[in-house]
């Protein structure tokens, strides 16, 4: 223990104040266990904001990784004493003197954690989270329980744990992916405007319906019936509108963009899915926006993947990732979708068995193979972001299964952050095109998120400017 530390302490236990006294102590006491930190993270998870939902994760993961630094290894290894309460007013004082060691202070790592996750995601946060952190840290030397350099040490174990998620969930750029501007028709009360609207969609109901109607009374709207095909409905509006909408999520998306790249006609994509990747990568996050880019005429030429007769606008995959979305469809109606795909991925990755392909005329053992339409980002993970929709790349990502332990290697890999040097593991962000064959048939591909059939030999490629869609 320094001079300073001793100094430090005596002077905050010799000073009366209301904050002092009663505010920091209390707050100190809801971040037992991390209570506070999960209370903040349901509020945020519960405002149904995207980038507040991902800080609520960030943050968590991070306060996961310093506390477990903190409690589990450093106070083992250094074995710091606590310091007397004497000096210390008793209406700051603990209930319970905590039994562990006093160096780093776990709650201030874990304080500090929390808010450099939740900053690194959305930086909004830093001032109010931030001052909540450190009213946390700054509590554990009012009331005694920690000298001012374990509470130090513990900010720079939380600060350095949010650093550390970015090794493996590194964040999303702000704003939309580069495209090339292109012109098209401005439609101020919607009038040319043919709506698609997909009603199973995940938040496709009334208030997006209304909010249409009401800011383009001259659009037409579509509710295909309960058992009406999707693209005949789609391709039908495609013959007579002057701009095709839809209003779906990623999968209803798929099938409107290959019909109005069919028939040369713009599309308006209308955020109304779960996760609606390819909307937020146009910069519509929200319904708005979407009357917004039509009433204006702001639209972009992209890109679309090809695989044999299908297009993606996103990614298109073989291996693993089918049989993850085919669990999840088989259980997300009992279940709900996300705890579904949890299950299923612990169950894909217990029975799953690797594919024999032909690849690019090479047979190959193949768990995995992945086409993004657009180089993504990051290289060596999981992909986040793309940062242009037209590219003229595809992003292909391979797991092969002929060397030992191959997926054991991969998932380890991936939990370390290191997949980029895992030699099962291949990429080539700047490919042209992949033929993939079955032999043995029965080839099945997930296209944005969708689970299809396709013929057992196909060609995986790029249609440069195919579609023109507004932003």
């Amino acid at each position: 223990m320094s001079r300073v530390d001793r100094q430090v302490f005596a002077r905050v236990a010799a000073t009366d104040s209301v904050l002092l006294d009663r505010v920091l102590p209390r707050l100190g006491r809801a971040a037992n266990y991390g209570g506070l930190w999960w209370a903040v993270s349901g509020t945020l998870a519960a405002t149904r904001n995207r980038r507040a939902r991902r800080a609520a994760l960030r943050g968590m993961l991070a306060l996961g990784i310093a506390s477990a630094a903190a409690n589990g290894l450093s106070k083992r290894v250094i074995g710091r004493a606590r310091p007397s309460t004497v000096a210390i007013p008793p209406v700051r004082q603990l209930r319970r003197v905590p039994w562990t060691t006093s160096f780093p202070s776990g709650h201030s790592a874990s304080a500090a954690a929390f808010a450099a996750g939740a900053a690194l995601e959305w930086p909004a946060l830093a001032a109010p989270v931030g001052a909540l952190a450190a009213g946390v840290a700054t509590s554990r030397v009012v009331t005694g329980a920690h000298y001012p350099s374990d509470v130090l040490a513990g900010v720079g174990l939380g600060v350095t744990a949010g650093l550390v998620t970015l090794s493996w969930w590194p964040r999303t750029p702000a704003g939309p992916s580069e495209a090339e501007p292109c012109p098209a028709p401005a439609l101020p009360t919607g009038d040319g405007l043919v709506l698609v609207v997909n009603t199973s969609a995940g938040s496709a109901g009334a208030t997006v319906l209304d909010r249409i109607a009401a800011e383009l009374p001259q659009a037409k709207i579509v509710e295909p019936a309960d058992g009406e095909d999707l693209t005949d409905a789609l391709t039908e509006a495609a013959r007579t509108c002057r701009v095709l909408g839809v209003a779906g999520g990623d999968g209803t998306i798929n099938v409107a963009a290959r019909v109005a790249a069919e028939h040369d006609v713009p599309l308006l994509v209308v955020p109304a899915g779960t996760l609606n990747h390819f909307a937020r990568d146009l910069g519509v996050e929200t319904p708005d926006d979407a009357i917004t880019a039509l009433r204006t005429g702001s639209a972009v030429r992209i890109d679309l993947g090809i695989a044999d007769n299908q297009v993606f606008v996103n990614t298109c995959s073989t291996g693993l990732y089918t049989d993850l979305v085919r669990y999840r469809e088989r259980w997300e109606k009992r279940i709900g979708k996300w705890p579904a795909v949890l299950v299923g991925l612990v169950h894909v990755l217990r029975r799953a068995k690797p594919q024999e392909l032909v690849v690019n005329g090479e047979p190959r053992r193949v768990w995995m193979i992945f086409a993004g339409n657009g180089a993504y980002r990051p290289r060596g993970f999981a992909p986040t972001y793309r940062p242009s929709l037209h590219d003229g790349l595809l992003d292909i990502r391979v797991v092969y299964a002929e060397r030992p332990l191959a997926r054991t290697r991969v998932v380890l890999a991936v939990l370390t952050g290191t997949l980029r040097w895992c030699t099962p593991y291949q990429d080539r962000p700047a490919a042209a095109q992949l033929r993939i064959s079955a032999p043995g048939g029965g080839l099945r591909l997930a296209v944005d998120g969708e689970l299809i059939e396709v013929p057992p030999d196909i060609t995986l490629s790029k249609s440069r400017g195919a579609l023109v869609v507004y932003r």
